[in-house]
């Protein structure tokens, strides 16, 4: 029985932690699913694999080693991620400059990069993938990922600052604001402004906004899949449709349509599952 569905974090952890995304699939034939083509998605997130772990590649020939679990920076490119026969994933999705509160590590230093996070974070990490692998229960996992994340919380001496509800603002608005407004509401000067954006959240903040619009339109062409392409251009922002075709071609490599095309062969789309 195949399980996804997204969980919302503890109260304590909801400044840091954006929702919990769980994920398990199970494929008995013979033959493997086919690679999942990911696009750029405004988040950066920790995932942990307790079963079969997957296999990352990047169009430029990047292919990092496989591992228990992943820090995964701000993409603004495709990534292509294979998955082995059980794939379990557990993975935490933060608010925007959550890690960097949570860790102090510069954001932007993980920009297009899939990291062990047992290097990243040490031994904690170990630990905890140890743990993961020797249960079943799933509400257990999500237990004990947040005993994580928490211990990790005490440690940090960086509170949320205007900047941080900034992007929180940016990705939950329907709002189109300008650099100086944020700014503004972040007290900070237009060249502070950018460069504590980028440290926090992993990219400036005109490109986070284009990818938050392209994922809108992403997930909107899965959540109503006989909506045209026009009106969900229309509806997310975009100012015609070849703006929409801008953004697909710079972030994919594809339109539109092809790569809505390429996603339907997803392994999660064997068992009926669509992420939206």
């Amino acid at each position: 029985m195949p399980f996804f569905y997204d969980l919302q974090p503890s109260l304590a952890l909801k400044p840091y932690v954006r929702l919990y995304r769980f994920m398990h699939l199970l494929f008995t034939d013979s033959t493997l699913p086919p690679a999942k083509a990911y696009p750029p998605r405004p988040e950066v997130t920790l995932s942990f694999y307790p079963r079969d772990t997957e296999k990352v590649s990047y169009e430029d020939g990047r292919k990092p080693s496989p591992v228990r679990s992943a820090l995964i920076g701000q993409q603004n490119v495709v990534s292509h991620r294979h998955v082995g026969k059980e794939f379990l994933m557990v993975q935490v999705v933060f608010q925007p400059g959550g890690l960097y509160r949570m860790t102090g590590i510069p954001t932007i230093d993980l920009n297009n990069q899939y990291f062990d996070a047992e290097a990243v974070l040490g031994n904690e990490v170990r630990n905890l993938n140890q743990r993961l692998s020797d249960i079943e229960d799933y509400p257990k996992m999500i237990d004990l990922v947040e005993d994580f994340l928490i211990n990790m919380v005490r440690k940090s001496s960086y509170d949320i600052r205007p900047i941080d509800k900034v992007g929180i603002a940016m990705l939950e608005s329907k709002n189109h604001y300008s650099l100086d407004w944020l700014a503004k509401e972040s007290c900070l000067s237009s060249k502070q402004f950018e460069r504590n954006f980028n440290e926090r959240i992993g990219i400036n903040p005109k490109s986070f906004a284009r990818i938050i619009r392209f994922d809108k339109a992403f997930r909107m062409k899965n959540a109503f899949p006989n909506k045209d392409w026009l009106s969900i251009a229309l509806d997310c922002g975009y100012y015609d449709y070849q703006h929409l075709v801008r953004d697909y071609k710079e972030f994919t490599g594809m339109t539109p349509a092809n790569f809505y095309l390429q996603d339907t062969q997803s392994p999660e789309r064997k068992f009926g599952i669509v992420e939206v």
